[in-house]
């Protein structure tokens, strides 16, 4: 009986030894690449996009309203009487490529895109310290052209975008992320317009409690408009999240909702007090079952 149970225990301490080499492989192998997610609660910043993705068979549906200028007073209930709005679907392919597609009240635009991740910042064994994302687009406006209209083909009511997204979790608490934009419109409202127009966009997030986090974007539009008759975008504002729902409040300068019309079309400034309120409303939804 003694020796059967000292080769009892000599067996348990032999599983006990292997499953703790087993544990430490696996948390080696966890070391060597831990990804970081969370730097936006959404995958757009406000106007623009962030390098956050909102996954594999997710469904993100995104309804977004700009109301009147604040000023106009309480004649127009401080803009609120005046409303313009975008209804978008997205869908996560994988976890790396989502596409979406959108429509918008203003020019009556649809508009679609790709979002593809390049690099994901990551941290523990050969840390990379960035996310990279690239994004490309169309819009296509149907308001009607005037009868006598010169250029009423359907190619003239395209425009196309380009984007490439820069990031980084600096913290729990902060991210930040660049973006160059290349936009082209194959019609342009003015002659003093050019058809390409290159922009830096800035995006920030700064969390301010476990539900809620200012967020702001600017895009410092570089060349391709006239700058006596359009502005720089600037929106700000701040993330609430409750369950499934991300509901934004923010202010902005901008009407438009798709990265053609927010660049390159807002004709208001903030220099003059023209500041509309709106928010954006993200509701997530899982189509299909995942792997285990």
């Amino acid at each position: 009986m003694k020796y059967l149970m000292l080769i009892l225990l000599v067996f348990e301490i032999s599983i006990a030894s292997a499953q703790d080499d087993l544990l430490s492989l696996t948390e080696s192998k966890e070391q060597e690449k831990e990804h970081v997610t969370g730097a936006f609660k959404s995958s757009r910043v406000i106007n623009g996009h962030s390098i956050e993705f909102i996954g594999k068979k997710v469904l993100d549906v995104r309804i977004l309203h700009r109301f009147g200028i604040i000023k106009n007073g309480i004649s127009e209930l401080f803009g609120l009487d005046e409303a313009s709005m975008r209804l978008g679907f997205d869908y996560g392919i994988s976890n790396n490529l989502t596409i979406g597609i959108g429509r918008s009240t203003l020019n009556k635009e649809l508009d679609g895109f790709l979002k593809y991740r390049l690099i994901q910042q990551s941290e523990g064994k050969n840390p990379m310290p960035i996310s990279v994302v690239v994004i490309g687009g169309t819009t296509l406006f149907t308001t009607k052209f005037q009868p006598d209209a010169k250029h009423a083909e359907l190619k003239h009511r395209v425009a196309y975008f380009t984007e490439l997204l820069i990031g980084r979790k600096f913290s729990e608490a902060f991210s930040f992320q660049v973006s160059p934009v290349y936009i082209h419109r194959n019609l342009v409202p003015y002659i003093s317009d050019n058809n390409d127009s290159y922009a830096l966009g800035l995006g920030m997030r700064l969390k301010l409690s476990r539900r809620v986090a200012a967020v702001a974007d600017y895009h410092i539009v570089f060349s391709g408009l006239n700058k006596d008759l359009y502005h720089n975008p600037f929106s700000i504002g701040f993330d609430i999240e409750t369950g499934g729902h991300v509901f934004q409040l923010h202010f902005s300068n901008t009407t438009g909702m798709n990265e053609k019309a927010f660049i390159t079309q807002t004709s208001q400034g903030w220099n003059n007090g023209e500041i509309r309120f709106g928010f954006n409303l993200s509701r997530v939804f899982l189509l299909g079952s995942e792997k285990k």
